[in-house]
């Protein structure tokens, strides 16, 4: 049986859009490769930029649910289709934490072992956060009362859909044929270059996560074959699905509306 272009392109791109980023987050949390936030997201916006140029062509490279559900509501995405490319996102994100784990076995090991971090027991969320998401980010530390403070449940689940509606906007903005001023041939650096500005500055309060596949099909295999049992899914209790499912699918369609009904007719007035 022959599989579709469009289910090639979204596996291989989300499985990049996760292999190089949260690849990122595990070399740096683990190993001490990266220092400080941007050189994690510039590895961040680099590996989505090239997910794009590589599978742009066979799919149109959503590799975000967040995305190919703004599509639908807001382009011109049949919605019989959402389905289809979600879960092959989800299964692409899902896959890329599974070659991630391996890569990562040893130091992962050897970081828990020197920080005295029982995978699966609570506090080890500090080294679960190479996978799923957390708010705030631990750092690679448990996350204690005083930590949890910084960020609430609400504000992170403002972060979150923001974040994911000025990358929508961005994203229908650049790929709009009858924007005059789209990048072009550059259009995945411009969006790869969105996601490094904005991991930047809210990477620090929620990892910036701004995709549900991203999220869930790491989180998943954490929990059910990375040892770390019912912690992803409990260290911010209903905060998984809230902030890190619910709040970028919200941001998606605020970010689609604001173009639809800012943007695209001052595109068409100048074309």
């Amino acid at each position: 049986m022959k599989i579709p272009a469009w289910a090639v392109g979204e596996f291989f791109g989300t499985f990049l859009l996760v292999f190089f980023g949260c690849g990122s987050v595990a070399a740096a949390v683990l190993t001490g490769a990266q220092v400080g936030i941007f050189q994690v997201a510039i590895v961040w916006g680099l590996g989505i930029a090239t997910a794009i140029y590589l599978t742009g062509a066979l799919s149109g490279a959503h590799l975000n649910p967040a995305v190919t559900c703004a599509l639908a509501t807001c382009g011109n995405f049949p919605a019989r289709r959402v389905g289809p490319y979600v879960a092959v996102q989800l299964a692409g994100a899902f896959a890329a934490a599974a070659v991630l784990h391996g890569v990562f076995a040893g130091p992962l090991a050897a970081f828990e072992a020197r920080h005295g971090i029982v995978r699966g027991a609570a506090g080890s969320e500090a080294s679960a956060m190479i996978f799923g998401e957390f708010f705030p980010s631990p750092g690679g530390k448990p996350l204690t009362d005083a930590i949890r403070a910084v960020v609430s449940p609400a504000a992170a689940f403002f972060i979150e859909a923001l974040g994911t509606a000025v990358l929508v906007l961005v994203i229908f903005g650049v790929t709009d044929e009858r924007n005059a001023g789209r990048p072009r041939e550059l259009t995945a650096a411009a969006i790869g270059l969105t996601i490094t500005m904005l991991i930047s500055l809210l990477g620090p309060l929620t990892m910036a996560g701004f995709n549900p596949a991203r999220d869930v099909g790491p989180r998943v295999w954490s929990a059910i074959f990375g040892g770390w049992g019912a912690v992803p899914f409990a260290a911010n209790g209903w905060g998984w699905l809230t902030v890190y499912v619910l709040a970028p699918l919200v941001g998606g369609q605020v970010g689609g509306g604001v173009y639809r009904v800012f943007f695209r007719p001052g595109y068409a007035e100048n074309k």
